[in-house]
């Protein structure tokens, strides 16, 4: 059996996120386990690093999967980026090792999100991109960021329901960079709960308007409630930037 690891990207504008569904929903796993079926003759279940919502792209997605198809790799993958939609596109595909798993061996995640921060909407990035008119205060976000890094209880910036999941997570770094009018802004943790980064955005964002100050984040975080944190930000700007194992 071997254990073939890829890597990927993908416009998930049109998908309902990276999770198969029961019903026919049209998902990212279940559009590349239908190819990989074809493919290799086998029922393939694919792994993947993580779940991404409804409309969030991918830049280096990671998944894996087990087969005893003997076709090679090179082989695979030209018959994969041949067969799919414009929207994904292989970038690698390799054999790993056995003990290789896409989400359980991960060591980190880090999510892009792109901000228009002028008074210049462009029509060709408005699918990719958030506009913003206000003009952000990036020195106050970075101080609010600041706020966030480490391993804490984020149980404020997340929509999960659970009560038995642990909401502890660790956030490594938050950067924030600017350069002609666009907003770049990275978040990198060991792992992200439902709706966790799009949330810490949204609140971020409303540092950046002047609504919050440091000791308000270091307040919503102790209060372990959602309606204390920002909105979630549209996933439209959302991309999960690179994944490291």
């Amino acid at each position: 059996m071997r254990n073939i690891k890829m890597i990927l990207e993908y416009d998930g504008s049109r998908y309902k996120g990276w999770q198969k569904q029961t019903s026919d929903i049209n998902t990212l796993q279940g559009k590349l386990e239908e190819v990989l079926c074809k493919i290799t003759g086998e029922d393939i279940q694919l792994v993947g690093c993580g779940r991404t919502d409804t409309g969030v792209h991918a830049l280096n997605y990671t998944a894996n999967f087990h087969t005893t198809c003997n076709k090679s790799t090179e082989e695979i993958y030209k018959l994969l980026n041949s067969i799919l939609p414009d929207d994904i596109y292989v970038k690698s595909i390799k054999d790993a090792s056995e003990r290789f798993h896409a989400r359980y061996n991960i060591l980190s995640k880090t999510y892009m999100y792109r901000i228009n921060n002028s008074t210049y909407k462009n029509v060709f990035d408005r699918k990719y991109i958030h506009h913003i008119n206000d003009k952000l205060d990036l020195d106050l976000m970075k101080q609010c960021a600041d706020i966030l890094i480490g391993t804490h209880d984020f149980q404020s910036f997340t929509t999960l329901k659970s009560k038995t999941k642990s909401t502890v997570r660790t956030i490594n770094y938050i950067k924030i960079t600017q350069n002609k009018g666009i907003v770049e802004i990275d978040v990198n943790g060991n792992g992200f709960l439902w709706n966790m980064v799009r949330i810490i955005l949204g609140t971020l964002i409303e540092a950046g308007k002047g609504n919050l100050k440091p000791k308000d984040i270091q307040n919503i975080l102790s209060s372990k409630k959602r309606s204390e944190a920002g909105p979630m930000v549209p996933a439209k700007a959302l991309f999960l930037k690179d994944v490291e194992y």
